[in-house]
């Protein structure tokens, strides 16, 4: 069976005022591993297990998962950086996770980094030749941001079992980039980081898919607690989706609001220096 692919995903022709993007300025990676004394954006890369995630991560980098553990948790903490366009990105992998509804310490630490790490943009990495399942990740994400690239990955797998995917459908369904990729031939490498670039600087035009509750009650509902966390919790971002986990009895978030811990989290972690984590650095082959 033959198919047809298009790598199309982004906006073209240029116009004149996009001759400062990345995507056409021939801009270079630049991989930095773990040098990152200073950085203008942060990056997060978030996907289910079993994505590719951490192959698109190494080929940012150009590490081999140096990695350390996240503050008071077990879970492994991987981060390093690159230079393209003339900027310079940290980019953080969060543990592999189905969900962000958080019912494992690896949902938790990817969702709160999400909701409160402030990341400039959030890669979801998925699997192109199971998007129904991948699918439910990204969309939870786009709850919570509209700062957000897909990295449409294992096209060579899906092409290989005659699977055709329309990105540029999906990208207009989703509201945001979607870049077909084959990280571990290096496939699409060039155009992700093309789109991380654009969306970093605010230059997509994101118009993000987003879950419209039609019930007047929720919605009443959902306000009513918006406001009463952000009296609380004054720079506490992203209250509204706080409040519906708050409806939905996410015994986390409840804890965290009973306790008064929540407004901690309102202080990027983005900030903390994998150096300063525990155990040590340490190389993985």
């Amino acid at each position: 069976m033959t198919t047809h692919i298009s790598t199309e995903n982004l906006p073209a022709p240029p116009t004149a005022a996009c001759t400062t993007c990345a995507l056409y300025n021939n801009a270079r990676l630049v991989k930095l591993g773990i040098n990152m004394d200073a950085f203008d954006h942060i990056v997060a890369l978030a996907g289910n297990p079993n994505t590719g995630k951490s192959t698109v991560f190494n080929a940012l980098t150009g590490l081999r998962q140096h990695t350390g553990n996240w503050p008071g948790k077990t879970v492994a903490r991987a981060e390093g950086g690159f230079i393209f366009g003339e900027k310079r990105f940290k980019i953080v992998d969060l543990p592999g996770t189905y969900s962000l509804l958080s019912t494992s310490s690896d949902e938790e630490v990817a969702r709160d980094f999400i909701l409160f790490g402030r990341p400039d943009v959030t890669i979801v990495v998925v699997d192109a030749t199971r998007l129904e399942r991948n699918l439910n990740l990204a969309l939870q994400v786009l709850e919570i941001t509209d700062r957000m690239v897909v990295a449409l990955n294992l096209m060579d797998e899906a092409r290989r079992h005659g699977i055709s995917v329309d990105e540029r459908s999906l990208a207009r369904s989703l509201g945001v980039p979607v870049v077909p990729m084959a990280a571990r031939q290096g496939e699409g490498i060039s155009e992700l980081l093309a789109a991380v670039a654009e969306v970093a600087a605010g230059n997509y035009p994101a118009r993000p898919h987003r879950i419209q509750y039609r019930d007047p009650q929720v919605e009443h509902a959902v306000k009513a607690l918006d406001e009463q966390l952000r009296g609380r919790f004054p720079g506490l971002p992203n209250t509204r989706w706080v409040a519906l986990r708050l409806l939905e009895g996410d015994p986390s978030i409840v804890a965290a609001v009973r306790d008064g811990t929540l407004g901690s989290l309102a202080q990027p972690v983005a900030a903390i220096p994998l150096t300063a984590l525990t155990p040590a650095l340490n190389t993985e082959a």
